[in-house]
This record gives C-alpha cells, structure tokens and sequence, in this order.
C-alpha cells in the first residue's frame, strides 16, 4: 500500500515520465532479432543431426547480426561463397597438412553457417526473392561438385594410394551432384502440383542421426583429418559408401512419390 501523500505526488507525473510497472523492457536489436529467429526457420523435418542441431543455430545468430548490419540476403550468400571456395582451392592447391586441414575446415565450417543464415535473414526481413534462392542454389551445385573434384586433385598430387582410389571423389562428386539435383527437383515438382512438403509430426531425432552421413556439415568437419592421408581417405571413402548407399534407396522413394503425384494429378 502506498501512502496517499506520496501517490499524489507521484500521479502529477506525466504517464511517459514516470510509469509504476513491474513489466521488463522490451528487447531490441540484436536479441529481438534472436527472438524472432523461431519463426523465421524452415521444418527441420529429415534434416541431419549436424546441419539441424549445429549449423541452423549458428546460421541463426550470423543472421541476427547481418540484421541489425542492414546486409541483405544476397550479400551473405556472396560471402559465404568466399569462404567456402577459399577452402575448395586451398584443398586443391596447398600441401595437405594438419594446419592446412584445420583451415579448410574452418573456412568450410563458417561457409555453411553462411549458407544457413542467408534463408534466415530474408525470412527475419519479411521473406525472400526468387532471385535471392536460384542465386543460393547455383552458389550450392558449385560447391557441392567442385568440392570432391579439389579432393580428387589433391589425392593425385599428394596422397601415396592406389590410382584407383581417385575414382573415389569422381564418384562422390556425382553422387553428391545428383542427390542434390534430385532433392531441389523434388521440392519444383510437388511446387508445380501445388503440393508442398510434409511439415506435420515432430522432427525425428532418430532419422536426424541416421541419416547424419549425408550431411554436408559432417563432411566439413573430416577435412580437420586432411593432413593425415590415410585415416582421411578411410574416412572421406566411408563417406562416399555411405552416400552411394542412401542414393539407391532414396532414388526408388523419390521415383515412387514422384508416380504418386502422376497419379494424384490424373485423379483430379
């Protein structure tokens, strides 16, 4: 209870000067941007462990910053572009060792956080432009094929392996290739029949870890092993079976739900 005295002297106040509330401020900037952040996010139905539960949220915070930075989507796009294909060439070009590999991993890290934010920030500024996302594929394709093809050039001039081994990246570069074309393909076919994809159900964390061998964010994080030449080809060829393996199966689903639009389509 306030004594009367004093609440008549405070009530000659101007409400602006002077208001009697327990409510918190209200956040600006830098943290309203975070918060905002759920909203702006894409289902992270069937994404994998790392690129879901690592790369999104770091992509979140960089978008956050770009925000209040006033950077539009493009721009992020264009600078994750430079860190990723300074890691693809210095792959390419530098004598693989441990200090090399730990700077490719970095540079290929922070690219694909980039990646991550640029969706982010077009959502957080009021969504994005059909410029904007056939600028992030094409930037996407590039990466994704010329970065088993550096492997494929580093392997032939450094790595003490078999020959043979260099069809390793040749095959993991179309795997990657196509498995990222089928994907967006996807996506353009059921757009075209007015079907979008299946955001219902919680995400799975069981698929998320699964399916964590197709994740780019993983393979990012192998090139820490390019200064060790052998453990790296294990590794990176692990990789490769893996995605090989995923491809065959995911190709006869996709093939299937693909006859499902065909069907859906004579039906209406």
């Amino acid at each position: 209870m306030i004594p009367r005295p004093v609440l008549d002297v405070l009530t000659r106040f101007p409400r602006g000067i002077l208001q009697l509330t327990t409510d918190k401020p209200a956040k600006s900037g830098f943290a309203a941007a975070l918060e905002r952040l759920p909203s702006a996010q894409k289902t992270a139905k069937g994404a994998p462990a790392y690129s879901r539960f690592v790369n999104r949220r770091a992509g979140g915070y960089l978008a956050a910053a770009a925000f209040q930075l006033g950077m539009t989507p493009n721009q992020i796009t264009a600078v994750s572009g430079l860190f990723t294909f300074a890691g693809i060439a210095t792959i390419a070009l530098a004598t693989p060792t441990v200090a090399v590999g730990v700077a490719v991993c970095l540079a290929l890290v922070v690219g694909y956080a980039l990646d991550a934010a640029d969706g982010q920030l077009a959502r957080l500024r009021g969504g994005g432009s059909i410029a904007g996302e056939w600028l992030d594929h094409i930037v996407d394709a590039a990466k994704i094929s010329s970065l088993h093809l550096a492997v494929l050039v580093s392997g032939y001039r450094h790595f003490d392996l078999p020959r043979g081994y260099l069809l390793v990246p040749m095959g993991f570069s179309i795997v990657a290739a196509v498995m990222f074309f089928a994907m967006i393909l996807n996506d353009q076919l059921r757009r075209v029949r007015g079907i979008d994809r299946d955001r219902s159900g919680k995400p799975s964390t069981l698929r998320s870890l699964l399916v964590i061998p197709t994740d780019y964010g993983l393979l990012c994080l192998v090139f820490l092993l390019l200064g060790f030449h052998t453990v790296f080809a294990v590794v990176y060829g692990l990789l490769f079976l893996a995605n090989f393996a995923f491809l065959v199966l995911a190709l006869r689903k996709w093939f299937t739900d693909m006859t499902a639009l065909d069907k859906t389509a004579l039906d209406s």
